[in-house]
């Protein structure tokens, strides 16, 4: 049978050419979509990079700078709305009325660091604890103690403000955003962006929310203090804490002048000795965690604490009576708190001491052994936190800007320190950051100033006594006067 010439090749062409054609398609298709893949990745890694903030000056470094806790923080631009959509859960206006300072021409207040980013995030540093304002009178220029004890700031309010926020049904995508684009316009990609953002928000807040709800049980931190490690069974060791009901709240320290603590047993209950695990610690207590602790950031303020001197006294200083009163120093404070003295650094057994024994029994031998296991897989893990039966002498450095005392924080100065239990103020305020000179504290019997509310803090609730540390209540009044005038010079 005979067929037309080039039929056969001419189909072979068709097939071949459309084979060609096909494979072209599927290459395209493929690339098409690896393209898009590529392009969702590419689009989620710019969305959520974020760069840490770095100061050259040290002392912005350590109140601005990053630890790592804000590498999974709140958007910013969510959290700077958040006190006004919620103003009626705030104690007074925005974010001062909770104890945060603020500084002119700053975008977040002291101890909030900041990654910028499309969603920049914000979360908390070392300086949110360790910062605090003293004023010679209301009308006296604020003077700051880096490092010190944040005496004014009230991180338990912090947080039930935030976990309040997010339980109201106000904490939606069209309230949020109508205040953020009030504040700053939204990007049309922002405004795409944002509603899964404070959704995510919005769960991760309640998540928190939740495990940390065994906190309700407790009496309320109050500025200035804060349970250490009680939030670390929940947190980081996943406890049931039903029938937990240790309360491990404790005042902040100051942490100035750290060459003096190398070697010490750290915290209030002496209960680590290695510096870099303390500062380790509080930043996974600050809102880090193993994977963003930020080892790099964190060991330069260690270097730069280590050698910062405790601030001076600020007013004057009565030198003829601080002369005399430096020998009653010497015969009734110095075994304990003089560094190279007979019990510096030491452990007091809590039934020596006679002070509220509720701290040192939260920190329990499981506890240590638990927090002993944090860090595996990487270059830090703990293993100096051992449990103690009491509470570490430390050195009076700076001691006058420390106020309140104890380590609970239920004696407002050191005039009532040396008077016995039972004639220091069982009730007094929390906050003011205007000074007594006369009995060497910040003031602690004014209720209200300027549409702030002061914190009411009540010395018979649990966790709260002022009793014990009876060492120089039986000295004369003259005696107390005097020592009183030397502690400004510590």
């Amino acid at each position: 049978m005979n067929t037309k010439p080039g039929t056969s090749s001419s189909w072979r062409n068709i097939l071949a050419s459309a084979a060609g054609f096909s494979r072209r398609i599927v290459v395209l298709i493929v690339a098409i979509v690896v393209l898009a893949v590529v392009g969702y990745f590419g689009i989620r890694h710019y969305l959520s990079s974020t760069t840490p903030i770095d100061y050259a000056d040290i002392s912005e470094q350590f109140k601005y700078g990053s630890i790592g806790s804000d590498a999974t923080g709140i958007p910013y631009k969510i959290w700077k709305a958040l006190p006004e959509v919620f103003q009626d859960k705030l104690p007074g206006k925005g974010y001062e009325s909770l104890g945060f300072i603020l500084e002119e021409g700053k975008q977040t207040p002291i101890g909030v660091s900041m990654r910028k980013g499309f969603i920049s995030r914000v979360g908390l540093n070392c300086a949110v604890c360790h910062t605090g304002t003293v004023r010679e009178s209301d009308a006296g220029k604020r003077m700051f103690l880096l490092a010190g004890s944040a005496q004014q700031m009230d991180l338990g309010r912090y947080i039930n403000f935030l976990f309040a926020c997010a339980k109201d049904s106000r904490f939606n995508k069209d309230t949020l955003m109508a205040a953020m684009d009030k504040e700053e316009a939204l990007g049309l990609l922002e405004k795409l962006i944002y509603p899964s953002v404070i959704d995510a928000t919005k769960a991760a807040l309640l998540e928190q929310a939740q495990a940390l709800s065994f906190m309700e049980s407790r009496p309320e931190f109050g500025p200035g203090r804060v349970d250490t490690f009680n939030p670390y069974k929940v947190l980081f060791f996943h406890q049931d804490m039903k029938n937990d009901t240790s309360i491990g709240t404790a005042k902040f320290p100051a942490v100035w002048d750290q060459k003096l603590k190398v070697g010490l047993w750290l915290h209030w209950d002496g209960n680590n000795n290695s510096l870099d695990e303390r500062n380790i610690s509080a930043a996974l207590g600050a809102g880090a965690d193993p994977k963003t602790v930020d080892l790099q950031r964190i060991g330069r303020i260690k270097e730069w604490i280590i050698e910062l001197p405790p601030p001076n006294y600020p007013f004057s200083i009565n030198e003829p009576l601080a002369a005399g009163g430096e020998k009653i120093y010497e015969q009734n404070c110095a075994s304990c708190h003089s560094p190279g003295a007979a019990s510096f650094g030491a452990v007091t057994p809590v039934t020596e001491l006679m002070t509220d024994p509720h701290r040192v029994n939260s920190f329990t031998p499981e506890l240590a052994a638990l927090m002993n296991s944090l860090g595996a897989g990487y270059p830090w893990r703990f293993s100096h936190f051992k449990p103690t039966d009491g509470y570490a002498n430390r050195p009076l450095d700076g001691i006058w800007g420390r106020s309140p005392y104890l380590h609970n924080g239920s004696v407002p100065t050191v005039r009532d320190l040396l008077n016995v239990p039972e004639q220091r103020p069982k009730e007094f305020y929390k906050g003011y950051n205007v000074y007594d000179q006369h009995d060497l504290g910040f003031v602690s019997t004014v209720a209200e100033k300027d549409g702030r509310q002061f914190f009411k803090f009540d010395t018979a609730l649990p966790g709260n006594a002022n009793t014990g540390h009876l060492y120089g209540t039986q000295l004369s009044d003259s005696d107390k006067e005097a020592l009183l005038e030397y502690l400004k010079h510590l």
